[in-house]
């Protein structure tokens, strides 16, 4: 871990000057809180915008606030991974291929603290970002649809964060280890193609990291099944160690592929 905070203030800087510090966060927060509001005021926006027959009625359904929030995970679910996915695929292999990265490796460096800068700023940026977006959610959810039971959110919030932890890990990882290009691809590949095949397909498993959203789905409302969610969020810890020991491997493998 040499120079971690040397590293992480580069990567600070890196991410205050392409704005990401910014719009990252705005972009979680602009989700939060649309849902609800989208949903509460929906009848009135159709009738403003006029054209509509006087005698039309729209019959919505009752929303309760754990389907609100779920909502907007389900926006974050897709959204999210494409900020995650598109915006740091390049988070090491661009270093290698802009010459940053040769500047970095001739110095006495520990690739874990490497590794982990770029872990720490994306864990910030992402999990921070969700984090403030769904309590901004669930603010206005309260006000408008109704309380949500305080130990089930924060239940529901530190199983989702860990999900976004590992989505963090399978994008540092396949940036250690291909061109920014590919390691975009295969990110959206296991990141949403996988998520939408276990959507479909999900029935027949249900121990895996891509079904933590659904178990913080279910925490929230009181309908946990607490096995398969303790052995999936097991899974999902050793997987996120796993990528991130490949992650530092791949990093130290690829450097001769740093452009000089």
């Amino acid at each position: 871990m040499n120079n971690f905070s040397i590293l992480f203030r580069k990567e600070w800087r890196e991410n205050v000057r392409n704005f990401k510090i910014l719009w990252i966060p705005l972009v979680f927060i602009l989700f939060g809180i649309s849902e609800p509001l989208t949903y509460y005021y929906l009848p009135q926006i159709l009738n403003a915008v006029g054209n509509v027959p006087s005698d039309m009625v729209f019959q919505l359904p009752e929303y309760t606030p754990d389907q609100i929030i779920m909502s907007t995970i389900g926006q974050y679910q897709f959204i999210g991974m494409l900020i995650v996915a598109f915006g740091f695929a390049g988070i090491i292999a661009r270093e290698r291929k802009n010459g940053t990265a040769t500047m970095l490796y001739v110095r006495p460096i520990s690739y874990t603290g490497y590794v982990f800068s770029k872990l720490a700023i994306m864990g910030i940026l992402i999990i921070g970002s969700a984090c403030i977006g769904l309590l901004a959610n669930v603010y206005y959810t309260n006000v408008l649809y109704g309380a949500v039971d305080a130990v089930a959110f924060i239940g529901f919030l530190g199983t989702y964060s860990i999900w976004l932890l590992f989505a963090i890990c399978v994008v540092i990882c396949s940036s250690a280890a291909f061109s920014t290009g590919i390691a975009s691809v295969v990110s959206i590949l296991l990141l949403v193609v996988v998520q939408l095949v276990d959507s479909l397909l999900g029935t027949y498993w249900t121990i895996s990291p891509w079904k933590l959203p659904m178990y913080a789905g279910q925490i929230l409302n009181g309908n946990l099944d607490k096995t398969p969610f303790f052995w999936s969020l097991t899974v999902t810890v050793v997987v996120v160690v796993l990528l991130v020991v490949l992650a530092v491997y791949l990093a130290k493998r690829n450097v001769s592929k740093a452009k000089i």
